[in-house]
């Protein structure tokens, strides 16, 4: 006979009890979980972070997009954006609030081969309010890059053969393959203990090899002298003679460890053991310094960093190089036709003259992609993508070519081992390749002069010259709600390559400037100047704006493109925020993306030199009034201090820290709320004939 449990019954009611309490410790486990998932990302654990945050499987609906946007990032930033773009899109959908997620989601899609939803999302993207300039330019030249992927895709195919190197790929990753005489060293994550993206900390390696690569020793540490455990070393580059190895080493990754990020270090080879490291003079440790090359002559050292002066990104830089005393002198960036503002790094210079690297900011298939400098006639430089199977939808980085015409670069494709491996294209299949293409080459140009030839006429009218003037032109305003024209504005429109004035216009009634003709391809400034308003700058670029010769259907075309400008009146005491000013928690440094925004307040400064300010902090309620009002005065301080390494007169400047006194949010609740009450303004506090606020509120009177 069954037994039934009624709604009376004591021993339902204990059951009920039992599964209720179960739930809370369910529900506090879960949230636990969750919250230190979030601490681990902002410590920068993003490994650790992605096994807490994907066990969370019980949570509030409101934090679900910040649960799946965190997990993207976490995978983002440690180079796993296919990983990622699952993540990106359930945020998404979650309706998760960030001005970026669309981008991001659409490089992984991208990392994936899926280029017509990529194109789709960073047009979404695009109509995003609140983007900053520089997502901005990236998304633009995406969608650029999307619509010449087919035509990648198709290049090289498969016509050159590649293979990985079992010997060698792990798991793990392999990359920055070099071959030293017999021996192909490279770089491995294979040290014991764990860097903070999940995979043990990278270091270099090397294995005997034969001529052909085809037969590969097991691999050993390179040198006992240059091997640290808790540290991060690879990409290593050799001097020709093979005595002098410069390779890249980072700190541990903890926080704890105050060490550059990723510097530059020289080892000597005595003949039987190379010497322990020393950090070379041209390192900068504010910065990344990486992946570095020598030429083929041995003069120049190429390297890639993000250090000040770059167009964006990582950029190849160069040094001179003198081998007798090891020194290295004139840091020299490789300008705009090898830098973008994406990332380029892995340079190799080849013995034939050729100069490759990888790339995110020039057309590719996926994320980085391997190119080839080369150098046309009358010395014009031009950049081309490697194509299949070199470049693919992943990571592909890092050529180099032996003496025997071996090509090695590393790739995270599918298919391999698992993250970087090293793949091989033999002296052979190209040699094969080089012969085939050549004779396609001689077919297609016979054919092209065959065309040519009988298409003569029809050619001379397609190709009348076509003439295409651009214009810069604006309206000066005051910078609120009104946007009133102001009359008598001096604008100056200076070339930013030679900082020549090429048009200084004083502005009429209606407030406007222009037209001035430019040129493509280059940065322009416009700099404004009136009477009782703060001097401004406003960049303008003419990168990217170039109109394609095939859509010009008149001889001579004008085109207009607009720079408005508003300007601030010069008010006693009046509060100018100074925008993406943060610091560390708990901190009062200048941090690197702080000093950019300084930078400018220096150039406020430098072009009202009768204006004098005060600088000042303020915090949000968390902590104690005394706590804020002191730190709130340490990191006004700094920015002070920071102004004036920059060469602004100490007295033109004060700082003050007001703590939690002066909030625009009283009732802030959430972290963005918290974060509008965190901010750093200046204001002018006197003017250049002594005016302060009392004169000026007499004056008024």
């Amino acid at each position: 006979m069954k037994r039934y449990l009624s709604l009376k019954s004591p021993i339902w009611f204990v059951l009920c009890i039992s599964l209720f309490l179960g739930g809370i410790r369910t529900s506090n486990a879960q949230l636990k979980l969750y919250k230190q998932g979030l601490i681990r990302f902002e410590q920068g654990d993003y490994d650790l972070s992605i096994k807490d945050l994907l066990n969370v499987k019980d949570i509030a609906n409101t934090e679900k997009g910040k649960l799946f946007y965190t997990i993207a990032e976490a995978y983002r930033l440690t180079n796993r954006l296919a990983d990622a773009s699952s993540f990106y899109e359930k945020a998404i959908t979650s309706k998760f609030d960030n001005s970026e997620i669309r981008y991001h989601y659409a490089m992984g899609l991208k990392a994936q081969g899926q280029y017509d939803e990529a194109q789709k999302q960073l047009m979404l993207f695009l109509k995003t309010k609140s983007i900053s300039k520089n997502y901005q330019q990236k998304a633009n030249r995406e969608v650029a890059t999307l619509k010449t992927i087919e035509e990648l895709s198709k290049k090289n195919a498969k016509e050159i053969g590649i293979s990985s190197l079992p010997q060698l790929n792990t798991a793990g990753a392999e990359f920055a393959p070099f071959v030293l005489n017999d021996e192909l060293v490279f770089t491995a994550s294979r040290k014991k203990q764990i860097y903070t993206n999940g995979l043990p900390f990278i270091g270099l390696y090397k294995a005997n090899v034969n001529a052909s690569l085809k037969e590969i020793a097991l691999p050993k540490e390179f040198s006992t002298n240059i091997y640290l455990e808790d540290r991060n070393e690879g990409t290593p580059t050799f001097s020709k003679d093979g005595k002098i190895m410069v390779f890249a080493r980072g700190n541990s990754g903890g926080r704890k460890d105050l060490t550059p990020d990723v510097d530059l270090y020289l080892s000597k080879f005595d003949g039987s053991n190379w010497s322990v490291p020393e950090m070379l003079s041209l390192s900068d440790s504010a910065a990344w310094d990486g992946s570095p090359a020598f030429s083929t002559d041995g003069k120049l050292l190429y390297f890639a960093s993000n250090r000040f002066g770059g167009q964006g990104g990582l950029d190849l830089w160069s040094a001179k190089f003198d081998a007798a005393t090891t020194k290295f002198s004139k840091v020299t960036n490789l300008g705009k036709v090898y830098n973008t503002n994406g990332n380029e790094m892995f340079p190799f210079a080849d013995t034939d003259g050729k100069f490759y690297f990888a790339s995110d900011g020039h057309a590719g298939l996926g994320r980085l992609d391997l190119f080839q400098a080369n150098r046309q006639a009358g010395g014009k430089i031009s950049i081309e993508n490697l194509g299949q199977p070199f470049n693919s939808p992943a990571d592909d980085f890092g050529l180099t070519i032996d003496k025997n015409s071996n090509m090695l670069f590393a790739s995270d494709r599918t298919g391999g081992q698992g993250n970087d491996d090293i793949y091989l294209c033999s002296k052979k299949e190209f040699d094969d390749f080089v012969t085939k293409k050549k004779e396609d080459d001689r077919l297609k140009a016979e054919a092209i002069k065959t065309k040519m030839q009988a298409d003569a006429i029809q050619k001379q009218i397609d190709l009348t010259p076509k003439v295409v003037n651009y214009f810069l032109a604006g309206t000066i305003t005051t910078n609120d709600a009104k946007k009133t024209p102001i009359e008598g504005t001096r604008v100056k429109i200076l070339d930013d390559a030679t900082g020549n004035v090429i048009k200084e216009i004083v502005t009429g009634k209606n407030g406007r400037y222009g037209p001035v003709k430019i040129e493509v391809e280059k940065d322009y400034t416009v700099v404004t100047d009136k009477e009782k308003f703060l001097t401004k700058r406003e960049a303008f670029t003419m990168d990217g704006k170039e109109i394609a010769f095939e859509k010009l259907t008149k001889a001579v075309t004008d085109t207009m493109y607009f720079a408005n400008v508003g300007l601030d009146k010069i008010v006693l005491n009046k509060a100018f925020k100074v925008e993406n000013i943060y610091y560390d928690l708990n901190k009062f440094d200048i941090r690197e993306d702080a000093a950019i925004e300084l930078d400018k307040l220096v150039l406020v400064l430098e072009d009202n030199p009768g204006i004098k300010i005060e600088l000042g902090s303020h915090t949000d309620t968390r902590s104690s009034d005394v706590y804020n009002i002191r730190l709130s005065q340490q990191r006004a301080q700094s920015a002070v201090n920071y102004i004036i390494s920059r060469g602004i007169e100490a007295d033109r400047m004060k700082a003050k820290g007001y703590g939690e006194t002066q909030l625009i949010l009283k009732a802030a609740k959430t972290e963005e709320e918290h974060q509008i009450n965190r901010r750093t303004e200046f204001k002018v506090v006197e003017l250049a004939d002594g005016t302060t606020e009392e004169e000026e509120i007499e004056e008024e009177n």
